[in-house]
């Protein structure tokens, strides 16, 4: 059974207090999130409640053992004439979803957070992963929130949960409905980081203002 972790809680991946083990080859971090419905008054009511559009993104950063992104990728210009960076580098993201190792990537950019289970999921095959990562941090954040004035206080039913490679839960950190989050517009959610020959992953819910990983990844490169 999977353990519901609080903030600043801290797990082992491989095995919990409980005696079970995990097969860590392929560690599914799967993000979900619902969109708390706004009430439009009177004629909302008459209405019906419209559930307002986030485009929330799921982003990854591999540190090596400084804590820092050694690897900021390269700029490629797209067919429109677009210029991206961060391309093919040790940042995980919707406009590089696959690390040039293969051995972490992003499934695909939920635009809504739509349905049940998982919006977006980053899968990292971390048995396989170079010994020069020491740690993954998993980032969330509002696309154009401060524009669109949308922040985690609208958010709901937020959560970040390690699933193994046979599909058991290890591990789930909901996180959802403080007034800190209001006028937040990224999330740092979690950790994975190696410690004594295992893998520890550890709950973090720390908010940010901005609505841009870069403005985070700032704290992260040399």
């Amino acid at each position: 059974m999977a353990i519901n972790l609080v903030k600043g809680q801290t797990i082992d991946l491989r095995k919990n207090d409980k005696g079970e083990s995990f097969d860590l080859s392929t560690v599914t971090i799967g993000l979900g999130w619902d969109i708390r419905k706004k009430s439009g008054g009177f004629f909302g009511k008459l209405l019906g409640s419209k559930e307002e559009e986030f485009d929330l993104d799921a982003i990854a950063f591999l540190l090596d053992s400084n804590g820092k992104v050694a690897d900021l990728g390269k700029t490629v210009q797209t067919n429109d004439g677009r210029n991206l960076s961060l391309y093919q580098g040790d940042v995980i993201f919707f406009n590089s979803m696959r690390h040039p190792s293969g051995n972490i990537w992003l499934t695909g950019d939920n635009r809504t957070g739509a349905g049940d289970g998982d919006d977006e999921q980053i899968i990292v095959k971390l048995d396989s992963l170079d010994a020069k990562y020491d740690k993954i941090l998993f980032i969330v954040s509002i696309y154009q929130g401060r524009q669109n004035n949308q922040h985690f206080g609208g958010v709901e039913n937020a959560f970040i949960r390690a699933v193994d490679n046979k599909g058991k839960e290890i591990a789930k950190f909901n996180l959802s409905g403080e007034a800190a989050y209001n006028n937040m517009c990224s999330m740092v959610f979690a950790e994975v980081y190696r410690k004594d020959g295992s893998w520890k992953f550890r709950a973090l819910g720390d908010p940010k203002p901005s609505d841009s990983f870069v403005e985070i990844l700032r704290s992260y490169v040399y």
